[in-house]
């Protein structure tokens, strides 16, 4: 899987502080403390509704379509994902579950081996690609571009980083808040990775 962040709001914590003091009208503390302090303290606080005056964009390639049928459910997020409708997927790569002992991998190989020819047999019967994708398994790779507030990207992380959580969308929700973390640290480096 290979995850980059495409965008992010230019100076995010500086605008989720001015967001942030408007509640307070407390604008004549600006620069008395650190943007960082000031959204720690308000997040602790609960007042999340600030985080969502700044947002970010991701890419996910490589991924399965089993993980972004997860990812696709938080709902007050925006996804573009590849069509297997318009995207012609003979010889598709697919992602191979990390919990498959080492001693099945060939035969996991030959059954998505299987697949393509199924799926090549039914598009050279005149199936449309809309129709022969019906034969297509989760593991199929796909990529998605995922763009989201910080308020909903804090609750996609907070879920998404779980021991509980399947493991590809553990490592995609570990790396995007890695990522986060850097860009605007007093949003996001309160939440840990439990891996």
């Amino acid at each position: 899987m290979e995850i980059s962040l495409l965008a992010i709001t230019p100076n995010s914590q500086e605008i989720i502080e001015e967001a942030g003091r408007t509640c307070y009208l407390s604008f004549d503390k600006m620069g008395a403390s650190s943007s960082e302090d000031f959204i720690r303290k308000i997040v602790r606080a609960g007042h999340e509704s600030v985080l969502e005056h700044a947002s970010a964009t991701f890419r996910i390639r490589g991924c399965s379509r089993a993980m972004t049928h997860q990812l696709v459910r938080h709902r007050i997020m925006s996804f573009s994902q590849q069509s297997q409708r318009y995207v012609d997927e003979n010889a598709f790569d697919y992602v191979v579950p990390a919990s498959l002992p080492e001693e099945y991998i060939e035969e996991f190989r030959s059954d998505m081996e299987a697949i393509n020819a199924m799926y090549a047999k039914w598009r050279e019967r005149g199936l449309k690609k809309e129709d022969a994708r019906f034969v297509l398994p989760n593991a199929c790779c796909s990529e998605i571009v995922v763009t989201g507030n910080f308020r909903q990207w804090r609750h996609v992380i907070q879920l998404r980083i779980s021991p509980k959580a399947q493991w590809e969308i553990r490592q995609a929700a570990a790396y995007i808040l890695k990522t986060l973390c850097e860009q605007a640290p007093a949003c996001f480096s309160d939440l840990q990775a439990n891996d």
